[in-house]
């Protein structure tokens, strides 16, 4: 029986560099205030979040991936031409087709990737990571280029005093490529459809062939029953990452959340009994949530400031709509 070859990888793989994108703006909690009856005490009370970034017209999703992919490209030492794979993650995209990592590859020069985009919100980078591995590991690609970008600015009600200061815009990027040992841990992913309420737009897309005067379609979010859900939810998810990696919370050397709100950060911080040596990210009080971007921009700063250390192993989880999440532990490039 005549029998096909088996595509033959790396033994491992790892992220070799990270970038990211800051949009210039910055908004504060006393703007948003003059648009919701809040106050920059609640707001910080509440979330942690003090400012947040907003992108201006030219600062597209696809401007911002491509600094952030420059940027990671330049860390990791590989040329576009290397790339077999571009992945990104977004929900900010506002084409249906074609997807916005065609794009991106096309004006890198990323002659010879394949390219797609992927929907899994606030857990998406984790997710891009999780295949970058398999590919590698698996003979589909050598490197992997995986980004997180959001112009959630766009989707914003800013009138609506339930979501109106959570969000915020950039980019994150990360070059995946292979390795003689370990340097992504298993991942431990999933959905609950049984919360597919929880996140989501005030209406459909195609709500607005028979009602044109919706206007554009917001963000809304069940804000307690997310924080309930995440602060509870994610604990196991979390451990379940540390076992299959065979690391001890004491062992890290970082742990690098989504950055949803500080109060669910502090909740899994106690419930991991994780020790205070180790530097946990608190971006959100200056970016806000950046959903897809918020976990490779608040990697790329703790290590650009030394909070973390090159080479250390960190915590990843992002938990999002749908209800998704993803979570493995990572060596920091």
């Amino acid at each position: 029986m005549t029998q096909i070859q088996s595509p033959t990888g790396a033994p491992h793989a790892r992220i070799l560099g990270v970038g990211g994108y800051r949009p210039s703006r910055v908004v504060t909690n006393e703007q948003i205030c003059e648009m919701i009856d809040s106050s920059d005490e609640w707001i910080r009370t509440r979330t942690g979040i003090e400012e947040r970034r907003w992108a201006s017209a030219e600062e597209t999703v696809g401007v911002m991936s491509l600094a952030a992919a420059g940027k990671a490209l330049a860390a990791a030492g590989v040329e576009p031409e290397q790339l077999g794979c571009v992945v990104i993650s977004t929900v900010t995209h506002l084409a249906q087709t074609p997807s916005l990592a065609v794009d991106v590859a096309n004006q890198l020069g990323a002659k010879n990737a394949a390219a797609f985009d992927i929907s899994a919100a606030c857990a998406g980078f984790c997710h891009g990571l999780a295949l970058a591995q398999d590919m590698i590991r698996g003979g589909s690609a050598e490197y992997v280029l995986v980004i997180g970008v959001e112009r959630l600015s766009d989707l914003t009600d800013v009138t609506d005093r339930s979501t109106a200061f959570i969000f915020g815009d950039g980019a994150g990027a990360a070059v995946v490529g292979p390795s003689q040992t370990p340097g992504i841990g298993p991942v431990v992913w999933g959905a609950d459809g049984a919360q597919l309420d929880a996140i989501g737009q005030t209406f459909t897309w195609d709500a607005l062939r028979e009602r044109p005067e919706l206007g554009f379609p917001a963000l809304r979010m069940a804000g307690q029953q997310v924080f309930r859900w995440a602060s509870y939810q994610m604990v196991p998810v979390a451990k379940k990452a540390l076992e299959r990696a065979g690391i001890t919370a004491e062992q890290l050397d970082a742990f690098i959340p989504h950055q949803a709100n500080n109060r669910i950060t502090d909740a899994m911080i106690r419930a991991l009994k994780l020790p205070e040596h180790v530097p946990v990210a608190r971006d959100i009080a200056k970016q806000g949530n950046t959903s897809a971007a918020s976990i490779p921009l608040a990697m790329e700063r703790m290590l650009e400031e030394g909070e973390a250390p090159h080479g250390g192993v960190a915590l990843l989880i992002g938990f999002g709509a749908g209800l998704v999440y993803a979570a493995q532990v990572v060596v920091l490039p």
